[in-house]
C-alpha cells in the first residue's frame, strides 16, 4: 500500500514538472523543473528495483548535464523578445509535427499487449547470481551495443554544437595577443618596491601595473625628394 502511493505521488509529480519544463516562460525556471522531474523519475526507479539506474540518472543527468543546461542558458544571452515574435508563423508547423506524435503515441498504446503472467512476474526480472549493475551491462553491451554507440555519436554531435554556440565571436569580447604578452620584458611589466612595516595602502595607494608604451615610429621620406632618397634623416639641432 505505501509503495503503491509513493508511486503515484513520485508519478504525479513527474508529470507535473515535465509539463512545466515546456510551458515555463523563463528557461531557468525550464531547467529546474527538469532538475525536479529527474529525481522523481529516480525515485520511480527505486521502487520498480532499479537502483543503478536511479543513481545513474541523479549522478549523471541531475549532476552534469542539468547544471550544464543551466550554464549554457545564463551564457549564450538569448533574445526570447526575438524567438517569440516568431510563434504564430511556425505554429502551423509545430501544430503538425505534435499532431504527427500524438499520433505515434495512439498506434504504440493501442497495439500494445501485456502478457498475461506480467501481473505476477517480480519487478527485478534478474537473477540472484546477478546484481543488477552486472545484469544491465549484459545486456547494453551484446543486444543494444549499435544502440548505445549511436547514443555516443549523438551526445558528441550535441557538445560540438555547445562548444560552437558559445565560442561564437562577440562585439563585447576581448582576445589576448599571446605574441605581444611574450614579448613584453620584466622591466616593462613590474616595478620592485621596498615597502616598510605598517605602511598601508593609505600611504603608498595602490599600485598598478604598468601601462604599454607604445615607441614612435620614424618618419620615412619619399624616395626622390632630396640627396638621400629613403634614408632616415638626423633631427636637426637649432
Amino acid at each position: 500500500m505505501i509503495v503503491n502511493l509513493a508511486f503515484y505521488v513520485f508519478a504525479l509529480i513527474l508529470l507535473a514538472s515535465a509539463a512545466m519544463v515546456v510551458t515555463a516562460r523563463n528557461p531557468v525556471h525550464s531547467v529546474l523543473f527538469l532538475i525536479l522531474a529527474f529525481f522523481n523519475a529516480a525515485a520511480l526507479f527505486l521502487i520498480a528495483g532499479a537502483e543503478f539506474l536511479a543513481m545513474i540518472l541523479v549522478i549523471v543527468y541531475v549532476g552534469a548535464v542539468a547544471v550544464l543546461f543551466l550554464f549554457v542558458v545564463m551564457m549564450l544571452d538569448v533574445n526570447f523578445a526575438e524567438l517569440r515574435s516568431g510563434y504564430q508563423r511556425y505554429l502551423p508547423v509545430g501544430a503538425a509535427i505534435g499532431g504527427v506524435l500524438c499520433i505515434e503515441l495512439l498506434l504504440v498504446l493501442t497495439g500494445w499487449k501485456f502478457s498475461p503472467d506480467a501481473v505476477r512476474l517480480p519487478l527485478s526480472s534478474a537473477a540472484p547470481a546477478v546484481s543488477n549493475t552486472a545484469a544491465l551491462g549484459l545486456v547494453l553491451y551484446t543486444d543494444y551495443v549499435f544502440l548505445f554507440q549511436a547514443a555516443g555519436l549523438i551526445l558528441l554531435v550535441a557538445m560540438i554544437g555547445a562548444i560552437v554556440l558559445t565560442h561564437r565571436d562577440r562585439q563585447t569580447s576581448r582576445h589576448q595577443v599571446i605574441r605581444e604578452q611574450t614579448e613584453r620584458s620584466t622591466v616593462e611589466t613590474l616595478e620592485l618596491l621596498d615597502i616598510g612595516l605598517g605602511v598601508g595602502t593609505k600611504t603608498t595607494g595602490f599600485y598598478r601595473p604598468k601601462p604599454k608604451t607604445v615607441e614612435p615610429v620614424a618618419a620615412h621620406d619619399a624616395p626622390g625628394d632630396g640627396a638621400h632618397g629613403g634614408g632616415h634623416h638626423a633631427p636637426e639641432v637649432r
